[in-house]
């Protein structure tokens, strides 16, 4: 836990990752790296592994795979047996606890909220089409293939944060800066790319990824807070 002399007063504005925050997509990936795996003759998938994917684009986290695990295919190749398989997975995702509540708060209190995710658009609506009411609720979705994004700076970059917050300015008027906003993210990637933007970041990892995190409070580095779960976040600690 990050010391509360860190914690910021000032936010005015919260940006979101998607997959392993709000929604359990992340059990989904696993699921289906494992089938995929298991279709090669290798695996299993494990969490040294998915923490170097959590949160890259697509290409990048599926060539992360092909490596480590010297897959006699391509990239490209990967990547669509794993659509395949994660197209009959999507329909089944679910928000993770405290999450939709506390998007449902932030709205109620007129707080800007963005989505940016590293997920494409295509993959994005096939998460949520079943979550709409709820989705609908951000001001702004950023998705990985947005074209504000140049090729080769998805996460741990922090472009798609720029590019949320430039369009909830746009969107309200106003001039918010990144040292404003509270960034949430579940990954270690996410989380480097939401300090490099300059955002007060909070950490919610996977409850099995605890074994891999390494020392999180010199990772952190007072950059911001690990929570164990989004129902545990205080938003009344920030002034929200």
């Amino acid at each position: 836990m990050t010391n509360s002399n860190s914690i910021r007063k000032n936010i005015k504005a919260c940006l979101f990752d998607m997959d392993g925050l709000l929604l359990n997509t992340e059990d989904i990936y696993t699921i289906t790296a494992n089938e995929a795996l298991k279709k090669y003759g290798k695996g299993p998938f494990t969490w040294d592994v998915k923490m170097r994917m959590q949160g890259l684009p697509g290409p990048e986290a599926g060539a992360v795979a092909v490596k480590h695990y010297d897959l006699p295919c391509t990239v490209q190749e990967y990547m669509d047996l794993n659509a395949q398989l994660q197209n009959d997975y999507w329909g089944k995702s679910a928000f993770l606890p405290g999450a939709k509540e506390l998007i449902q708060y932030l709205k109620s209190k007129n707080i800007p909220i963005a989505l940016c995710t590293s997920s494409d658009k295509s993959k994005l609506n096939k998460k949520t089409d079943h979550l709409k009411d709820v989705f609908e609720l951000f001001d702004v979705i950023v998705t990985g293939d947005d074209s504000r994004i140049p090729k080769g700076k998805g996460k741990p970059f922090p472009d798609v944060w720029i590019a949320g917050l430039a369009e909830l300015n746009e969107k309200f008027n106003t001039s918010i800066t990144s040292d404003e906003c509270l960034v949430f993210e579940d990954g270690k990637i996410g989380v480097t790319s939401g300090m490099s933007f300059g955002a007060f970041v909070i950490w919610v990892p996977h409850p099995e990824s605890y074994g891999v995190l390494g020392d999180t409070d010199a990772f952190l580095n007072g950059k911001g807070e690990l929570v164990k779960s989004l129902e545990l976040f205080d938003a009344t600690q920030f002034g929200l």
